[in-house]
């Protein structure tokens, strides 16, 4: 059954997902410094609101081939990526499940309201869903803060996906106006 699933992917999209993984992998390290200068004197923990940036990507590879479970896909590949590799943030076998996440419950929030076609709401949400969850698992298994603490983690969580969701949505839209990407797309079947 997984294999008949997978097959139901082209090649187009095969390269999207992986594309959606490696910057969304990528870009961490790059983003994580910058955004701990802002929150480390506010005592907000960095990931939570940098956690938006990454978790744009999975948003995005979502809208743009829109098939269920993408966002999981998505998460998986990340996954297996940071604990292969040992790349930055890893945390061991424990990256399987703070990585996925996210993706599954994207996903989840797509099956369950029937998202057919993204819209402005569907990728506000959907980035603030998946960086809220991120953030809260991590938050169960290495921080373990507070009540007050971790609501205003959960606060500024939801804040940056959301943001994140909405330069997601800028991206397809600018997409949608290059004619050649328009073009591939919609042969593929991806109006929007």
């Amino acid at each position: 059954m997984v294999g008949r699933y997978l097959k139901s992917f082209s090649i187009f999209e095969i390269v999207v997902i992986a594309l959606m993984a490696t910057i969304g992998v990528a870009i961490k390290p790059v983003i994580s410094p910058l955004v701990h200068i802002i929150t480390g004197p506010l005592y907000i923990p960095g990931g939570a609101v940098a956690g938006g940036l990454y978790m744009m990507w999975i948003v995005l590879g979502a809208g743009l081939i829109g098939k269920k479970g993408v966002a999981t896909i998505i998460s998986l590949v990340q996954s297996i990526m940071v604990i292969s590799l040992g790349l930055y943030g890893n945390h061991g076998l424990m990256s399987l499940l703070t990585y996925l996440l996210p993706g599954i419950v994207l996903d989840l929030y797509l099956f369950l309201f029937r998202v057919k076609k993204f819209n402005l709401g569907n990728y506000f949400i959907g980035g603030i869903l998946a960086n809220i969850s991120g953030t809260f698992l991590v938050n169960l298994v290495f921080f373990r803060l507070p009540f007050i603490p971790l609501m205003l983690t959960l606060s500024a969580g939801s804040l940056s996906g959301g943001l994140g969701g909405l330069i997601a949505y800028n991206i397809v839209n600018r997409i949608n106006k290059n004619e050649v990407l328009r073009e591939l797309l919609n042969r593929r079947g991806y109006n929007e």
